[in-house]
């Protein structure tokens, strides 16, 4: 089946357990149509380029998704149509990512220099 990286905005304003919630609601859709997510990641709340609907931060999510592309086309849909994601994006791949992503990896580099620094 193809591989697809499927990320997501939440809005800012939005908990962290609504933000699970919402990536469970993916999950929801991928499995009840014959897909499978691999993996999970919550980004954590960061800062964006440039406004989106007044938003200034956002709750970036992650999903690996292995599934057939009707799967993707009901995903993007319900997506669309959720007001608390204000931004997503799906990108088909050769393959996932084995590990950590780079912006977690990206996450645990800031941690130990923050920790370095304020060690000194």
């Amino acid at each position: 089946m193809p591989l697809y990286e499927h990320v997501f905005l939440a809005r800012q304003d939005l908990s962290q357990a609504q933000v699970d919630t919402l990536a469970a609601g993916a999950t929801e859709i991928v499995e009840s149509m014959g897909g499978k997510i691999t993996k999970t990641e919550s980004w954590g709340l960061r800062s964006l380029a440039y406004k989106i609907a007044k938003n200034r931060k956002a709750h970036f999510v992650l999903l690996n998704i292995d599934g057939p592309t009707n799967v993707v086309a009901e995903l993007e849909r319900q997506t669309s149509i959720n007001e608390d994601v204000i931004r997503y994006m799906t990108v088909k791949v050769d393959e996932h990512e084995t590990g950590p992503s780079v912006m977690m990896r990206k996450n645990d580099r800031e941690r130990t220099r923050r920790r370095e620094r304020e060690g000194e």
